[in-house]
């Protein structure tokens, strides 16, 4: 059962391997918004950058808004990592690239407590010779923290694409042997009928029938 979402892995290692070569490295992709309570769980943000505002100032700020609550400032990065006390205190780790454009934080033992919404604020001053501009971004993350697992779609569906090959091959297997047994059998029937017609030939045709011997 686990050969499909095996192959499917690696297909997509090989693609995420073929894309970096290929394209830019830095691709904004989206948080994951679901979490084990007990697990880690890496918020996701990433603000690419072109290659000529890679020279900038980055300053990182991560909020947390519980529901029906306020946004409170629970980590931030400028220059330096500093974590704000809270309840979040010793359960943060910063997880971001040299080059500032993947600037995500990691929520250590996630407990049911921390669901809500997280906010990642990027703000850089470019450094260029005229001027230094401003450039502000946000990212949203909806955050639930469920206390099992639930059974992952893509699993599903490979399960069930498995599932409907293994029936196709067994129906092609049945029909491959119908198809033999068939055709073995008509073989057999048209060596009955041969061998009955030659026995019901008479004594003095079936020596006619003979090849003579040249001597």
């Amino acid at each position: 059962m686990a050969a499909l979402p095996m192959l499917v892995c690696a297909s997509s290692v090989v693609l995420v391997v073929w894309a970096g070569f290929c394209s830019a490295v830095c691709v904004e992709v989206p948080s994951e918004t679901e979490a084990v309570q007990g697990t880690h769980m890496k918020l996701l943000c990433i603000s690419c950058m072109k290659r000529e505002e890679v020279t900038a100032t980055t300053v990182v700020e991560w909020f947390y808004r519980p529901e029906g609550g306020k946004d409170e400032p629970i980590y931030e990065y400028r220059k330096t990592n500093h974590e704000f006390p809270g309840r979040f205190s010793g359960r943060l780790q910063w997880n971001g690239s040299k080059d500032m454009q993947d600037v995500s934080i990691t929520v250590l033992n996630v407990t049911l407590n921390d669901s809500g919404i997280y906010t990642c604020n990027i703000t850089r001053e470019f450094e260029f010779e005229i001027h230094r501009p401003l450039f502000t971004s946000s990212r949203l993350i909806h955050l639930t923290v469920v206390e099992e697992a639930g059974e992952d779609f893509t699993s599903v569906i490979s399960e069930i694409m498995m599932y409907i090959l293994l029936v196709f091959l067994t129906l092609w297997l049945l029909i491959e042997m119908v198809y033999c047994y068939r055709k073995v059998s008509k073989a057999e029937e048209a060596a009955q009928e041969n061998a009955t017609d030659y026995l019901a030939i008479p004594s003095e045709n079936k020596e006619n029938c003979a090849v003579p011997v040249e001597e």
